[in-house]
């Protein structure tokens, strides 16, 4: 039995997530459909994480086992990609250790959320349109808190079946690229929501409406109801997933 990791993107527009649900189309049951038919098996995949519905991946990592002989991983990767839909997008097969883990082995994720102040017709699809003035000086300001803390529960969705609700916050910040802002952010790990719930949390903070110290409270009260709305998904994208040198070395 050989583990791969596949390297994939997708736009996430049309999808429910990446988890299998049973109501609704997702990209897991996509790339299983897919490796099923190649490889002639029911084959299970597990990805580095779940991005909500709509949300996108430039790089999301999932693994797979097969007992079948893949001797040329690019014709296998380009093989899947014909039979995926256009959407959904094989970058690259690695073959890894036996007990690599795409998600329990992942050291960092970062995703990015775009932000834009006008109307475009190719930009809008991937950003979250807003209005008036935002003060991003203000917005960096509280980015920078979150590396103050552990406990994430004002941003996770509520009644999830994790155990802990502690993330290693390693980057925050917000950037001007071209017409777009940028919220960069990376961790060991995020919550179910947790990224769209900071945005539209900084998000009250450039309005105005909330304080820096207004937004460490909301983290210290451990409570989601008193963090802002969630922002779009359709403006966030999986960007990167870091893993130790170690699970190559076969």
């Amino acid at each position: 039995m050989q583990r791969y990791f596949l390297y994939l993107a997708y736009n996430g527009t049309r999808y429910h997530g990446w988890q299998i649900q049973p109501n609704g189309v997702t990209v897991q049951e996509c790339i299983e459909k897919a490796l099923a038919l190649l490889l002639r098996t029911e084959t299970p995949v597990v990805g580095a994480g779940r991005t909500d519905s709509g949300v996108h991946a430039r790089l999301m990592v999932a693994h797979f086992d097969t007992e079948k002989r893949l001797p040329d991983l690019t014709e296998f990767g380009e093989k899947l990609n014909r039979v995926l839909p256009c959407d959904i997008s094989i970058c690259k097969v690695v073959p890894v250790c036996p007990d690599a883990h795409s998600r329990f082995d992942a050291l960092s994720r970062t995703y990015r959320y775009y932000m834009i102040d006008r109307k475009d017709p190719f930009a809008g699809a991937y950003a979250w349109r807003y209005h008036g003035i935002l003060d991003f000086d203000k917005m960096n300001e509280a980015a920078a808190r979150l590396f103050c803390y552990t406990d994430f529960t004002s941003f996770s969705k509520l009644h999830t079946d994790v155990k802990t609700n502690n993330c290693r916050i390693m980057k925050a910040h917000w950037r001007k690229e071209n017409d777009l802002w940028v919220f960069e952010i990376q961790a060991d790990r995020f919550l179910r929501n947790m990224v769209r719930a900071i945005v539209g949390t900084l998000y009250d903070v450039g309005r105005g409406r909330l304080s820096v110290e207004d937004f460490c409270r909301i983290i210290e009260e451990k409570n989601r109801c008193k963090a802002g709305t969630s922002a779009p998904g359709n403006a966030l994208f999986l960007v990167d997933v870091d893993y130790p040198k170690r699970i190559f070395e076969i």
